[in-house]
């Protein structure tokens, strides 16, 4: 399944045994475009005693995330199509950062529209984690690999460093590295160009898997980031832009919380041995 070009293994742990399993070296194998079939990563979904079901998302490296907003969208999706839940307008999910809410606007044969209620930023760099000595990160001068840059870190469930250029459309990522000692668990970048105050490009280049047609927090991050420097509008659904397609997000100020909407899409079906 992909959401908005975001493509991972979604493997169903409800109706079949994936206990003595090594996870890691499965969404490894899984992973590979080569020798398995090919994806960013790998989710397992599993029950849960506490909401409606349960994700475990790893990267194709076989790293453990905590979260991932496009394949949440992806697992809502997975969950009906397998009439694993009933048609519900509303489901909890498990993740490693906490339960999350989803609210399916339609869901028409392998695409579905859903909102994903992701919680309230942290900007807390202690939190993040970010070992820099201040209250907020926001456009903070750090010089890595020798090029100066203007950060901004916020964790929407994992930690995210939204970079602001004019142009981004050059920037090659593949030869880009970003981890530094002050991110002890590394970091998703996001390079964020605004277009208006409505609107941005992004690109992603995610902890664990290199560049991504997509990052569902990421495009949060950078949304909350931009809002927070003036550069869009606040309590306003804003586009952006991402290589594999658009998702709208939302920064409720008031509530300080973060909505995002997109699709689900589903690719195929089948069977790996193992």
């Amino acid at each position: 399944m992909h959401g908005c070009g975001n493509s991972y293994v979604y493997v169903d742990g409800i109706n079949q045994n994936l206990n003595n399993l090594n996870l890691n070296e499965l969404s490894i194998k899984f992973s590979d475009k080569n020798f398995g079939i090919g994806s960013d990563g790998v989710i397992f979904i599993f029950n849960s005693t506490i909401s409606n079901a349960k994700m475990k998302m790893f990267n194709s490296d076989g790293s453990e995330g905590s979260m991932c907003g496009n394949g949440i969208r992806c697992t809502y999706k997975f969950l009906l199509d397998k009439k694993i839940i009933k048609n519900i307008k509303k489901v909890n999910i498990e993740t490693k950062s906490g339960i999350k809410s989803l609210y399916l606007i339609k869901n028409e044969n392998n695409k579905a529209l859903i909102k994903v209620n992701m919680g309230t930023p942290e900007f807390n760099p202690k939190k993040i984690p970010v070992l820099i000595n201040k209250k907020e990160i926001i456009q903070e001068n750090i010089l890595i690999n020798n090029i100066k840059y203007k950060i901004n870190c916020v964790s929407i469930g994992n930690p995210h460093c939204v970079i602001f250029k004019n142009e981004i459309s050059n920037l090659n990522l593949n030869k880009f590295y970003f981890y530094d000692n002050i991110f002890p668990k590394g970091v998703n970048v996001e390079f964020a160009k605004i277009l208006n105050k409505n609107k941005l490009k992004l690109r992603v280049l995610e902890r664990g898997s290199g560049e991504t047609l997509s990052c569902g927090t990421g495009a949060c991050a950078s949304v909350v980031m931009g809002v927070k420097n003036g550069l869009l509008k606040e309590n306003f659904d804003i586009k952006v832009k991402l290589l594999g397609g658009e998702l709208t997000i939302h920064y409720d100020t008031i509530k300080n919380i973060v909505y995002m909407t997109g699709e689900a899409v589903s690719i195929f079906d089948g069977m790996i041995k193992i």
